[in-house]
């Protein structure tokens, strides 16, 4: 009887970490008031096929210099070189990505990372070395799997 009464206590599944809140509320407040350091991370691009094979990752913070395509929105299939990281704002700007305003100048169009892929990157060691940090933890994760 107690299910009839309750059903949705048999969806609820309680939340896998116990150091993140699962409220809507906090999520949304530690996503806003996130430090400039932290948004880096939030604001990263998947890699392309060719890089993502090549370097054994996904996605990577993105920045200025990289070249990215996008792959969402009205702006779908454009790519360009990253001018702009603007964390304030959440987006990027992508060069020759520009709209005409009605005075006749010209506008950067901002676009959200999540909504770009990486096809081109822009690598110094600090770069590089993140790329062989990432690499190794997938090699490990590998490993991980084989052992069980």
């Amino acid at each position: 009887p107690r299910s009839t009464l309750f059903p949705y206590t048999t969806l609820f599944r309680s939340k896998t970490s116990p150091n993140v809140s699962s409220q809507r509320r906090k999520s949304r407040k530690a996503y806003f008031s996130a430090p400039s350091s932290v948004k880096r991370r939030m604001m990263s691009a998947q890699l392309s096929k060719e890089l993502a094979k090549k370097y054994q990752t996904r996605s990577i913070p993105v920045r200025n210099g990289d070249t990215v395509k996008v792959v969402r929105g009205p702006n779908k299939n454009r790519e360009g070189k990253v001018t702009e990281v603007y964390r304030r704002r959440w987006c990027i700007h992508i060069e020759k990505l520009v709209k005409e305003k009605m005075n006749g100048q010209q506008a950067k169009i901002p676009i959200h990372p999540s909504n770009c892929q990486v096809t081109n990157l822009r690598l110094d060691k600090d770069r590089k070395a993140l790329l062989a940090r990432k690499k190794r933890d997938t090699n490990d994760k590998h490993k991980m799997k084989e052992m069980d």
